[in-house]
């Protein structure tokens, strides 16, 4: 047996309760022995109080995972204003979990996830790895972008030890649109800078899908000719910032944090093959630097010689790839005739409809085809999102992750 229970609030200028969320959580569901809690908070809400009064109601044992969300996400509530929480209390006899963590990811995110990996040792009933890290390694400051902690050596140094690891799937969490800092609930503590890796195993199938709806603006092809780490210099031989002045017709793009229209796209598909959504890995540009030279970048993988596109970030498409992308995974699960048991959805803070300009919410397009289907909804606004693209895992930016788990008959 495989029980949920999921509550979330909102509120202006008030402290949410984590015992309150907690207590409801489990009567949702008709929880009487919890055995692990996802649970999510804006910034404002006091993180050690929140985390203090869910123990209170699950007990002392009980593992606590999560932290700083910008927004959440359940079948019936949907909310990126400040505060806001959620809790997801799990009652099952079906999934087992392992746990493990690491402090100071800002001084070596490989180092911190190798650490995670190896306390993982993989088992056979293993089935998939949830991580949660800290995006922001330094706030903005005088005018500079923030600084973010990268995914790609986190990514790297769990696939070291690994090697033939389950699906990762994760975030690097964010509590608000500003960058501040953010906390993690490591399960029995809360922390700052740290990586949590959450390794779920039992007799359930995992399926995901991933959604952006970002297209390329030409589909012309440049190649990096000067990067260093996060900071993005020159696109063929030429200055990154007076390339997209022109793009632009205008300066004006300079002001923002980040920015609301342009991405750098990397297609890890064959090259001028029909344009596929889910064989690109998008990039935010954070913003400029203040010198004027380069534009800061959300991750700091882009090397010398990549070839790089440069993307729309279409609303539009966004709500109907989020759709399509959740019927399409829905149907698949529907077709093995598995029976889904619960659906986690992260999503990029980004893609929120105050922040994107849409009319309506593109994960309430998610919320409507679970709900159709009776599927059980947990979801939070991230960061970065990790998942699976092209065989390998990979961070990504400006996306949803739809993962679903779903049992035999």
């Amino acid at each position: 047996m495989t029980r949920i229970g999921i509550a979330c609030d909102g509120g202006r200028s008030r402290v949410i309760s984590g015992d309150v969320l907690a207590r409801r959580a489990m009567e949702s569901a008709g929880i009487t022995r919890p055995d692990l809690i996802f649970a999510f908070c804006s910034g404002k809400n006091g993180p050690d109080a929140f985390f203090r009064g869910i123990r209170q109601v699950a007990g002392a044992d009980v593992p606590i995972v999560g932290g700083s969300a910008i927004g959440v996400i359940s079948n019936d509530f949907l909310s990126y204003g400040d505060p806001v929480a959620e809790v997801a209390v799990l009652e099952s006899d079906l999934i087992t979990f392992r746990l493990a963590s690491a402090g100071e990811v800002d001084s070596n995110e490989k180092e911190a996830s190798r650490k995670v990996a190896a306390a993982l040792a993989q088992r056979p009933q293993d089935r998939l790895l949830l991580v949660f890290y800290d995006s922001i390694k330094v706030p903005p400051e005088d005018g500079s972008p923030p600084i973010m902690n990268s995914s790609t050596p986190l990514i790297e140094g769990i696939g070291e030890v690994l090697v033939d690891a389950v699906p990762v799937i994760g975030a690097g969490l964010m509590g608000d649109y500003d960058f501040n800092r953010t906390f993690q609930f490591c399960g029995s503590s809360t922390g700052s800078q740290s990586l949590v890796g959450l390794m779920l195993g039992g007799d359930f199938s995992v399926y995901h899908r991933i959604t952006h709806g970002c297209t390329p603006l030409d589909g012309i092809y440049h190649r990096v000719t000067k990067v260093s780490g996060p900071l993005l210099y020159e696109i063929d031989g030429r200055p990154i910032v007076e390339m997209i002045n022109e793009l632009f017709d205008s300066e004006e793009w300079q002001e923002e944090r980040p920015l609301d229209f342009l991405t750098i796209g990397i297609n890890c598909g064959e090259r001028y093959e029909r344009y596929r959504e889910n064989q690109y890995v998008n990039r935010l540009i954070l913003g400029v630097i203040p010198d004027r030279s380069g534009v800061m970048m959300f991750e700091s993988d882009l090397r010398c010689g990549d070839e790089i596109q440069f993307m729309v970030r279409d609303a539009g498409r966004m709500v109907e790839s989020a759709r399509d992308n959740s019927r399409l995974l829905v149907d698949r699960i529907e077709k093995d005739g598995k029976i889904p048991l619960l659906a986690l959805y992260i999503d990029c803070a980004g893609r929120a409809g105050n922040y994107s300009n849409t009319s309506v919410e593109e994960a309430g397009e998610v919320q409507k085809v679970l709900g159709e289907r009776g599927i059980p909804l947990f979801g939070f606004y991230s960061g970065v999102e990790l998942a699976p693209l092209q065989g390998r895992t990979r961070g990504l930016d400006w996306t949803g992750v739809l993962t679903i788990l779903a049992r035999d008959p």
